[in-house]
């Protein structure tokens, strides 16, 4: 980590949020608008022909919401303070309604930081072949 820059975790700290019905309404009007988003970018990518085949649209929408994420940690981390409701509404709201995979990227990135390599590498595979198994196992239930 560069000098003067904070640790991820006090950045994301989204476990330091108040639950309160405040940060509540923020996290679910930035969800809201996140989903929406979500499916435009869906919607307009998906229709494109030449891209159908792969989920080009899912890809974009991970990337640009892992990018967005980082921008704003990179800006909290060299001393632009981002307030608990900003935070809420842009970071917990629109990006966990646009993508729950940059908030999967930024732990990873946290975990790097603190020297958990092992530990990242862990989290990361285990997420990706746990949600893979998850999806595979509720589709085979539920076709019966």
């Amino acid at each position: 980590m560069q000098a003067g820059t904070r640790p991820l975790a006090h950045i994301w700290g989204v476990n330091s949020l108040p639950f309160t019905a405040t940060t509540a309404l923020w996290v679910a009007l930035g969800g809201g608008f996140g989903s929406l988003l979500r499916f435009a970018v869906s919607a307009v990518v998906g229709g494109m022909p030449a891209l159908a085949g792969l989920p080009w649209a899912t890809l974009g929408v991970n990337v640009t919401g892992s990018l967005a994420i980082g921008a704003l940690a990179g800006l909290v981390a060299v001393g632009n303070d981002i307030t608990p409701s900003v935070r809420a509404f842009v970071m917990v709201g629109i990006l966990g309604g646009y993508t729950t995979f940059s908030t999967f990227a930024l732990e990873g990135v946290e975990m790097l930081q603190g020297g958990s390599m092992m530990k990242a590498m862990l989290y990361a595979s285990a997420s990706v072949i746990l949600s893979i198994g998850a999806v595979t196992l509720g589709f085979v239930v539920a076709r019966g």
